[in-house]
């Protein structure tokens, strides 16, 4: 084996590589569970009444139960008239779902937000061969058009 070989930089593990590591056993079971259970919440979500939608959430299957998470005591009655429908999606789905157990907590929901977008770093070259094209467009006070330039 030469020196350089020796000395060289380990490699940085891809993105996938790291969350299948991440999701080994038996460290990833908590996480696999995590993933499944938001899944589910997404494919019945859908099956909720709109008002009722942003102030429930599934908590966990529990024995056939759908555990349901509630930000007030007021939304369990309403969760509690729409659990056959929510029984029947889950049947549907492939769960072996008998009961809906609701929970009011004492903290509203926060709705799951996306990811915040991070700006593209860019070089000063590209920023300037943008605004270059930006700067060759017609703007549409001109009349500029192809058509006017090739005297039709």
């Amino acid at each position: 084996m030469s020196d350089s070989k020796a000395r060289s930089p380990r490699r940085q593990p891809a993105p996938q590589e790291a969350l299948d590591a991440l999701l080994a056993e038996p460290a990833g079971d908590p996480i696999r569970r995590a993933l499944w259970l938001d899944e589910v919440d997404r494919r019945l979500r859908p099956h909720l009444p709109p008002s009722l939608a942003p102030h429930a959430r599934l908590a966990n299957i529990n024995h056939g139960k759908l555990v349901f998470v509630v930000d007030a005591p007021v939304w369990q009655s309403r969760l509690r008239m729409s659990a056959p429908e929510l029984l029947n999606v889950a049947r549907s789905i492939g769960l072996t779902a008998t009961d809906v157990v609701i929970k009011a907590s004492k903290t509203p929901h926060a709705p799951p937000r996306p990811a915040p977008r991070q700006p593209v770093p860019m070089s000063a070259r590209a920023k300037q061969a943008l605004r270059a094209a930006l700067d060759s467009l017609p703007t549409a006070d001109s009349g500029d058009t192809d058509d006017s330039k090739s005297g039709h």
